[in-house]
């Protein structure tokens, strides 16, 4: 009996270890102000190109005058208010083609653009 034990366990944790563990989104972080600046980040580093995804965007909004809007293929259309100071936390699907990120109010001075790839 205790042999069928042992073998039962053996079988029970070498089917755990064949199932591939849940693969964690990408966090992008989004910041704009307090002055005149708007950025999208992963790891430190300005987002310029990304594999299509889930991804999930903390965006902090310094500022009142401001908002930090993302756009782009998908439908995806996500935003902070111009009046709005603090943080939000979005989860997107990217899918391939260009993103913009910009504040509504200062498009002309404040945008960034990236690149989703298959």
């Amino acid at each position: 009996m205790t042999r069928i034990k042992l073998a039962l366990a053996a079988l029970a944790i070498a089917a755990v270890a064949a199932v591939p563990a849940a693969q964690a989104a990408t966090i992008l972080v989004g910041t704009v102000g307090p002055g005149f600046t708007i950025t999208l980040k992963t790891n430190g580093t300005k987002v310029v190109k990304l594999k299509a995804g889930t991804y999930v965007i903390r965006v902090s909004d310094k500022s009142n005058i401001h908002n930090f809007r993302l756009k782009g293929p998908g439908s995806v259309n996500k935003a902070t208010g111009v009046a709005f100071v603090g943080n939000q936390t979005w989860t997107v699907k990217l899918k391939p083609g260009k993103y913009t990120y910009v504040c509504d109010p200062h498009a002309a001075i404040m945008v960034g653009h990236f690149t989703v790839t298959a």
